[in-house]
């Protein structure tokens, strides 16, 4: 598989990569893991020459198929979805093209010599599973969540998320040999990601995929790739074996710089003792060099965090009453076009529910209708006493300023937090004091996200209602959040497909069904 040689990449006076150099396993899940902002997608860019680097070598085989999921949609998509995700495939309609104009040339001029090489293109086209490709598409269309009625509607009638669950319909059905998927799951509900996780489990070939869903990690890797400040660290095994590597590691420095540092204090004693004294100088002088080669090398040991953990306190202003929000058979959707009716649900001060269900169901809808985005089409919605609503949302990015800095977007959303406040907010989150000045437009989107949701949390409301607020931010943070949401002493109503996250500190989940009534049920 695609062998990299002494890969070396500066960015903006960054190092991304320092002379790195691995061979990607055959037929194994590799993990590429790290925070926010350490060039895990430039690198992933580079592996599928979408963006140069300075030096090195990365040697990709002939009969390597790389198949990468890209950052936006097709802009000039089929007239069908279902035509959109056999066109995945190139191989194959490349050899149907051929075939065409095949049985067009034949068909006006025959010929054997013709004749021939049609039938040669045609076995190649059943040995390449041509004769299947539409069935295999439907069956990868409908894995991933959609309807089979939706096969003839035209790609552009999707949302965005939608659109990009095409584009991985589209990855899956091309057959690639090394499979590169950056933080697939962000677009996908909780039954869509069980299947995504059977099907990769499945996959023959070298599959590179970027995730911060520690359950998904864990149930797929083999090995997994730690980037950190430009270098890439590889360990078999999946995340939670990774954790436990790490730690030991973290355990052998330390017990070699405690022994190295006893080494030095001994040999120190003996230059004290014994440097005035002639008969021992000679010795003196070497124990003083073996001194300082002992400190060099025990500045070479490398001792890295491990488990960054945050705990931070969400503040709320004041409580609200005992009864936040009630909802009375209520119908959501979009003008005529009704999403989910009959819809109940009281929520209590303290509450912290988790809506769960597939996509399109109108769990986004849902929340959008509450905080009087759009309106809901029948129905009621009482707001509790003293309630005061922070709105997550999944277009949250757009309320910040790209051209202002970190802390400066902080400090003009929550107008009433002090700015030593604000810097200790980010800090949680993992925004260093050199990231809070830099512009957000220069921030990678996890990097975003973290700046968007301490805006939020900064404005102290005591009641949450929180859209995918998990997508694209790395493992610590997520788990620092989490640990907040816990501790919070307001309510929560979240939407959300990272099952750790959810299970970490809901108290109830919202159950949203096409074909019955929703209901609220116990933690998953």
């Amino acid at each position: 598989m695609i062998i990299i040689q002494n890969l070396s990449k500066n960015f903006g006076g960054k190092v991304i990569l320092d002379n790195f150099s691995y061979q990607f396993p055959t037929n194994a899940n590799v993990a590429l893991i790290g925070a926010n902002g350490v060039g895990k997608t430039t690198f992933l860019n580079i592996l599928c020459n979408l963006e140069d680097y300075d030096s090195g070598n990365v040697i990709i085989p002939k009969d390597c198929i790389l198949a990468y999921l890209p950052q936006s949609p097709n802009e000039t998509p089929k007239e069908t979805i279902l035509l959109e995700c056999v066109s995945g495939n190139k191989t194959l309609c490349d050899l149907f093209e051929k075939r065409e104009a095949l049985l067009k040339r034949i068909s006006e001029n025959y010929s054997d010599e013709v004749y021939e090489e049609y039938e040669k293109i045609e076995k190649e086209c059943a040995d390449k599973g041509g004769y299947t490709l539409e069935s295999d598409s439907k069956g990868i269309l409908v894995g991933l969540g959609f309807e089979t009625e939706q096969f003839k509607h035209h790609p552009k009638t999707l949302s965005g998320g939608w659109r990009m669950r095409l584009e991985l319909a589209k990855l899956l059905i091309n057959n690639p040999n090394f499979l590169i998927l950056d933080e697939p799951t962000n677009h996908l509900d909780l039954p869509s990601l069980s299947w995504l996780e059977q099907y990769l489990k499945s996959f023959r070939g070298t599959l590179l995929f970027v995730s911060h869903d520690r359950d998904f990690l864990n149930n797929l890797s083999d090995v997994t790739v730690q980037m950190s400040k430009g270098i890439l660290r590889v360990y078999n095994g999946n995340f939670d074996s990774f954790l436990m590597q790490k730690e030991e590691h973290a355990m052998q420095v330390q017990r070699e710089k405690i022994s190295l540092q006893r080494k030095q204090d001994h040999m120190q004693a003996f230059v004290d003792r014994f440097r005035a004294k002639a008969t021992k100088a000679k010795q003196a002088q070497s124990k003083i060099k073996m001194i300082e080669r002992l400190k060099q090398l025990e500045m070479h040991l490398d001792i890295e965090e491990t488990n960054k953990t945050a705990h931070f306190k969400m503040s709320v202003e004041k409580p609200s009453g005992k009864i936040v929000l009630n909802i009375e058979d209520v119908s959501i959707g979009y003008g005529d076009h009704i999403l989910n009716k009959q819809l109940s649900l009281k929520i209590m001060r303290g509450d912290k529910i988790a809506i769960i269900g597939p996509n399109g169901i109108g769990k986004s809808t849902l929340l959008k209708s509450i905080v009087k985005e759009i309106p809901f089409i029948f129905g009621e919605c009482n707001i509790g006493t003293n309630v005061s609503i922070g709105y997550y949302s999944q277009e949250q990015l757009d309320m910040l300023d790209k051209d202002k800095n970190v802390l400066d977007n902080i400090l003009a959303l929550a107008p009433k937090i002090a700015q030593t406040q604000a810097r200790s907010l980010l800090g949680n989150l993992f925004i260093t004091k050199d990231d809070i000045k830099k512009q957000v437009k220069v921030l990678s989107g996890g990097e975003k996200s973290k700046v968007a949701i301490a805006a939020l949390l900064a404005q102290k409301n005591n009641f949450l209602i929180l859209d995918e607020p998990t997508n694209h931010l790395d493992m610590s943070s997520v788990e620092a959040l989490s640990s907040a949401l816990e501790r919070y002493e307001g309510t929560v109503l979240f939407v959300s497909h990272n099952r750790a996250f959810i299970n970490s500190f809901s108290t109830h989940i919202f159950k949203m069904d096409k074909y019955k009534k929703a209901e609220l049920i116990g933690v998953l």
